[in-house]
């Protein structure tokens, strides 16, 4: 009997054992708690200033029209006047539909375009820049130019170089109007776009390669497994954390793609204006309700894109990394 209530009491004593290890820790959490959030609110408020009070500025704007008008008893009105939804509206249905869903066309597929051959052209580079060779360094060092220079720097560049009279006009010995609009125009951007930014997106593949063990490498290949079932069963699956977090900077950066078109090609080009082209030329035209109205829709496409990508090929990538790692290496003293 006297085992039974001693065994019975036991769990009960260790509960609030527990209890009471927790409340005496409580001060000293509490303590870090008020630390971190010490510490954290100065970033807080930066994002806050120069993020949040301009998206929410941004909302408002889009919600009210400029200019001159006349009210219901014939009287001149100006300044702000509440639109509502009227300027969406206009956006999606009105007489400018057609050139913002042109807009929007030339944006997707800009990115689309881009971003699929930066990543492979980026897996590319970062292999090679990977090997053992003599002088890479130097190679090393050479890829971060054409990231490096400005992007409207490298759209002056390139249009000197699809110059009527150009060096491509020159090696293709023929004559055709890159810098015009049409089809030409958009080959000449995502040439120039991808040269830009496929180094951004071999570095950081490159990093990602480099932390590959070297031992997973050496008994797949002691396994007899070729060079391209190495790279796709151990280097592609083990660099995918990198290349996602690559391809996600570049997604984002090309949804809001402005000065490489509007330097390189020019403004009002339908076949190369972007969301980005658009709202520019609404704010220049003093309409900054329809201007407001554009980045908003822009501002969500892109946090849309960027969530869709994350829920779906972004989740716990670094656990899964890892897991693959431990995975590999008890495969190999498996052989062994």
């Amino acid at each position: 009997m006297t085992t039974e209530v001693e065994s019975a009491a036991a769990p009960a004593s260790g509960r609030l054992a527990a209890r009471d290890r927790r409340r005496r820790r409580s001060p000293q959490a509490a303590a870090v708690a008020r630390l971190a959030g010490m510490l954290v609110s100065p970033t807080l408020l930066v994002l806050g200033l120069v993020v949040v009070y301009p998206i929410i500025a941004a909302l408002r704007q889009s919600l009210f029209t400029e200019g001159q008008g006349v009210d219901a008893e014939g009287f001149v009105i100006e300044g702000e006047q509440f639109a509502g939804l009227g300027n969406y509206a206009e956006v999606f249905t009105g007489p400018a539909a057609a050139r913002f869903w042109n807009a929007m066309w030339n944006t997707t597929f800009f990115t689309t375009t881009t971003v699929v051959l930066e990543a492979a052209l980026g897996v590319a580079m970062a292999l090679i820049m990977h090997r053992a060779f003599r002088g890479r360094g130097l190679v090393r060092a050479s890829v971060l130019v054409p990231w490096a220079i400005p992007t409207a720097v490298s759209a002056l560049l390139w249009r000197w170089i699809f110059a009527s009279d150009g060096v491509v006009n020159a090696m293709l010995g023929t004559q055709v109007l890159w810098s015009a609009d049409g089809g030409p125009a958009k080959l000449a951007v995502i040439v120039a776009e991808v040269w830009k930014t496929a180094p951004f997106v071999g570095l950081l593949v490159l990093a990602g390669l480099q932390v590959i063990p070297r031992d997973v490498f050496e008994a797949a290949r002691v396994d007899g497994a070729s060079a391209w079932q190495r790279f796709a069963h151990i280097t592609l699956p083990l660099v995918r954390p990198a290349l996602l977090v690559a391809v996600l900077f570049r997604m984002l950066d090309s949804l809001r793609m402005f000065d490489l078109p509007f330097v390189l090609i020019g403004q009002q080009k339908e076949s190369v204006e972007t969301l980005s082209m658009l709202a520019w030329q609404e704010a220049t035209n003093v309409r900054y309700g329809a201007a407001a109205a554009y980045a908003t829709i822009m501002f969500c496409y892109v946090a849309v894109v960027a969530f869709a990508f994350v829920k779906l090929l972004g989740a716990d990538l670094l656990g899964e990394a890892r897991s693959q790692v431990r995975t590999a290496r008890r495969n190999r003293k498996a052989v062994a």
